[in-house]
């Protein structure tokens, strides 16, 4: 199996590593392996997950009113 060394990581983001590793009770090769995977292998969606979860967000905003000067409200709110 390839090995990879990794040379001049930041100690803040070293820190963080090791303390995700510890908090999955993983080695730190391992957090750094599933967090590789997280980024670049794609996961594949459930599509009857993904409409079940579509179709709940659209019954709890059911009946909402949203009008365009809501919207250009919410875009510039804080840029100010």
């Amino acid at each position: 199996m390839p090995a990879i060394t990794i040379k001049n990581i930041p100690e803040a983001l070293y820190s963080q590593l090791k303390q995700s590793a510890e908090a999955h009770h993983r080695s730190i090769n391992s957090e750094l392996i599933v967090c590789l995977e997280k980024v670049l292998v794609p996961q594949r969606i459930n599509r009857d997950q993904l409409l079940t979860s579509a179709r709940s967000m659209r019954e709890k905003l059911k009946g909402l009113n949203i009008t365009e000067a809501d919207l250009s409200a919410a875009k510039t709110e804080g840029r100010e």
